[in-house]
């Protein structure tokens, strides 16, 4: 049965607010798993499972697949192709309100090796993805589809229009691979954008283990909230940022960083640098 069959079956509408679109081509979700190198030891997860046209593909090469979604029109579907199958556990909800070390428990026990395949909903895209890479369980893998401009931000050099934030967790959390361009003629109804396969192989020691992924982070995003203002400006000025104004010129002297330059100019190693001084002055 083709997907739009599946659809006029089970009376699926797709909704604009959770960024849902059918997917027509297959063969998109073949290039997805193949990037994900799965093989019967990996647990994945799958975030916004729809119709299960990408789960039917995980199931035939993981050990185990936890499909998640969060529109119950889709469910009826999704429990008529998989409520028997052994490969498959089913959950609805929305996934940024539940922990994935106790999803996996409950619904995957066991488990050791684990991988995330996704056609993300992108109005949460960046969520989502910070959800898996600050979860105290390691996602060896992670591909998913995203807008194509979200693609370009992540992988964005040092300097460049889409450089930010994203782009400097990417670097963070993982090693990027720009897999396969989707045009926006694949879907229906037609999204505005084109879309890319994003592969992350994810870094499972931390790259600057005294500074911290999650205190580098609130670095970043405070100097980011403003791109346009120095460093000095947005990382002295913000309450969200909770460190005294002494402290953070200090750093950035110990840090020989001017605070005069404004956050796009300074790469990685560089934010480290600065966060690590900050920290041991609080």
């Amino acid at each position: 049965m083709t997907l739009q069959e599946l659809c006029r079956k089970y009376h699926v509408r797709f909704k604009k607010r959770l960024g849902q679109n059918l997917l027509l081509d297959d063969n998109i979700n073949r290039i997805m798993v193949e990037a994900a190198d799965l093989s019967p030891e990996n647990d994945v997860v799958e975030v916004g499972a729809g119709l299960g046209a990408l789960t039917s593909r995980l199931a035939c090469h993981a050990g185990r697949v936890l499909a998640i979604e969060i529109d119950p029109s889709f469910m009826p579907c999704l429990e008529d192709r998989f409520g028997t199958d052994e490969h498959v556990r089913l959950f609805r909800g929305d996934v940024l309100n539940h922990g994935l070390d106790k999803l996996l428990a409950e619904y995957v026990p066991g488990g050791s090796s684990y991988k995330m395949v996704s056609n993300l909903p992108y109005y949460i895209t960046t969520p989502i993805l910070f959800h898996f890479w600050e979860s105290p369980v390691y996602f060896a893998r992670t591909v998913v589809m995203v807008q194509e401009e979200v693609a370009f931000r992540m992988g964005a050099p040092t300097g460049g229009k889409d450089y930010g934030a994203l782009s400097l967790a990417t670097r963070l959390y993982a090693e990027l691979d720009i897999v396969h361009k989707v045009p926006r003629t694949c879907f229906r109804p037609q999204p505005k954008v084109d879309s890319c396969i994003v592969r992350l192989r994810n870094r499972r020691e931390p790259l600057y283990p005294d500074v911290g992924n999650v205190f580098l982070m609130r670095v970043i995003r405070t100097a980011f909230a403003h791109r346009r203002k120095t460093l000095r400006n947005s990382l002295t000025r913000s309450g969200d940022f909770g460190a005294p104004r002494n402290a953070v010129l200090d750093a950035f002297a110990a840090a020989d960083i001017d605070p005069g330059r404004r956050p796009q100019t300074l790469a990685l190693d560089e934010f480290a640098a600065l966060a690590r001084e900050v920290k041991v002055r609080l």
